[in-house]
């Protein structure tokens, strides 16, 4: 059966469905007049849930600070490869994890990851030097490798993309080091590149290197944050990883919770349309009207003005009652248009954090523009968490664990995402 057709899933008689945790309580703000010392995580133990409303130099090898729960011993160590911003450490550390490496070349994203977490990330993966700095034993080895070759954002040349054979760095090191898990992530047209050839030659070499490659995509408005941010995640381990916890009906998260009771608002001043009816999609989306700028040209029938696809991303305005598209990292001027008690504005920076599930405290960029690509590059961290958190409890990185066939064939979609399983 070709990977790209084979849709697997549990019989709900076999396994019954647990319902993801629910995110109700209120996270914890932080504040901080100064950087932590190097090694020092002061984002760390924190909670990841929905928020209340709320009115550079490079180092030789070196060790990596504390635990995600603050303890000496945690449940696994990890490593963090693109690291960026600590999204996936964030969402690592608060399941247990401890960081012992982490890589990131772009060096605004690493000036941004020293402020929070108090060392450098090291560089250029692809340098034999910053690979010999990797310890020899690690549990998981995360990998949000770059999505632009495969982004519908971007020009989709794929592996013709110098950033596209990123991946390969990671079979190197997955080669070298035999991590019992690898946890990678990138865009939902991964899985449609090249027609599905480049998911099946990313899925082919893992089963080559010995893993069981199991993925899904996964939405952020499923774990806990108002953002309509579809993403492939794909688990690879001795045995295989069951995404069904992972899936179901998504919580009913309104976008309004999560903004800023009070501040200074960028209000658009210039021409622009409210639909008379707003009409909420099934992704929880409600496109409420449009800035009067021009629309696209190309495919455009007449009397559509009141669809969202007719209008390109910073001409759109939503409702704050519904949730929000997925935040770009290419759109650097934050043209993020929301309509909230009657008036349309621009979602602040402080709020397009918190709909990723960064912390109130978390130290962002001097630069604004900067601030608007790190958040677009970034990944969700509550859902990292609970990814992580189902790999702790399936036995993943038990180094017993044997090899196991996924049970049952019932074919079933889910709002949460689509199961796609291959070993």
């Amino acid at each position: 059966m070709g990977i790209m057709s084979e849709f697997r899933w549990h019989n709900s008689d076999m396994i019954p469905r647990k319902p993801l945790e629910n995110t109700k309580e209120i996270r914890r703000g932080f504040k901080r007049e100064s950087l932590p010392s190097r090694g020092e995580n002061l984002l760390s133990p924190m909670l990841f849930h929905k928020p209340r409303t709320v009115g550079g130099i490079k180092q030789p090898c070196r060790s990596h600070g504390g635990d995600g729960q603050g303890t000496s011993r945690p449940s696994f160590t990890f490593i963090d490869l693109f690291a960026g911003i600590g999204g996936f450490r964030m969402g690592l550390e608060a399941a247990g994890g401890k960081c012992v490496f982490s890589s990131e070349r772009n060096q605004a994203a690493a000036d941004t990851y020293r402020r929070n977490f108090g060392e450098s990330p090291h560089g250029d993966i692809t340098q034999e030097a910053v690979k010999a700095c990797i310890p020899l034993q690690f549990d998981l080895l995360s990998a949000g490798f770059p999505c632009q070759p495969f982004s519908i954002s971007g020009k989709m040349r794929g592996f013709e993309d110098t950033r596209g054979t990123l991946i390969y760095e990671v079979f190197k090191i997955m080669e070298r080091h035999k991590p019992p898990v690898v946890l990678l992530e990138n865009v939902k047209h991964l899985r449609y590149h090249d027609k599905g050839r480049t998911l099946r030659v990313i899925l082919s070499t893992l089963k080559a290197l010995g893993y069981t490659a199991s993925w899904a995509v996964l939405n952020a408005r499923s774990f806990g944050v108002p953002q309509n941010r579809e993403r492939v995640i794909i688990v690879a381990a001795k045995k295989w990883f069951d995404f069904l916890p992972l899936l179901g009906d998504a919580e009913k998260l309104k976008l309004r919770d999560f903004l800023d009771a009070e501040g200074e608002f960028d209000y658009l001043e210039e021409s622009y349309t409210l639909l008379d009816t707003i009409t909420a999609q099934p992704s929880g989306l409600q496109f409420a009207g449009y800035r009067n700028k021009n629309i696209r040209k190309v495919g455009i029938r007449a009397e559509t003005l009141h669809l969202s696809r007719v209008h390109k991303q910073p001409n759109r305005i939503y409702s704050s009652e519904g949730v929000h598209p997925a935040l770009p990292s290419q759109e650097t001027s934050g043209r993020f248009w929301i309509l909230h008690e009657g008036r349309v504005r621009k979602l602040t920076l402080p709020e397009c954090y918190r709909i990723m599930g960064f912390p109130e405290g978390f130290l962002r960029h001097p630069s604004q523009s900067e601030q608007y690509r790190q958040i677009g590059n970034s990944v969700c961290v509550p859902m990292v968490t609970r990814i992580a958190e189902e790999i702790v409890k399936q036995g993943l990185l038990d180094a017993s664990s044997s090899s196991c066939e996924p049970r049952g064939t019932t074919y079933r979609k889910s709002s949460k995402g689509e199961c796609v399983h291959s070993t």
